[in-house]
């Protein structure tokens, strides 16, 4: 597993929520996840926590989950892990 130095993240951090955690562990994504760099991670929980209504919430999680598994996306851009 990769730890990051988040000291150079200029937004606010987010702290990660037990039911991203699970659906992570769940899906078998942790380390896909955590080998994101820190904005990324950071980025998704934002967005997924930002969601006031629940069906929206899974529904962002569910992406995420695709996302990760796809492993060359983020937010509808292409990426590449160094």
């Amino acid at each position: 597993m990769t730890d990051h130095d988040w000291s150079s993240l200029k937004r606010p951090r987010h702290p990660m929520p037990d039911f991203i955690q699970e659906a992570l562990h769940k899906h078998g994504l942790r380390e896909k996840y955590k080998s994101r760099p820190p904005y990324q991670q950071n980025d998704y929980i934002g967005w997924i926590t930002r969601a006031k209504r629940q069906a929206t919430r899974q529904k962002r999680l569910d992406l995420m989950i695709v996302k990760l598994k796809q492993g060359n996306v983020y937010m509808k851009m292409n990426w590449t892990p160094r």
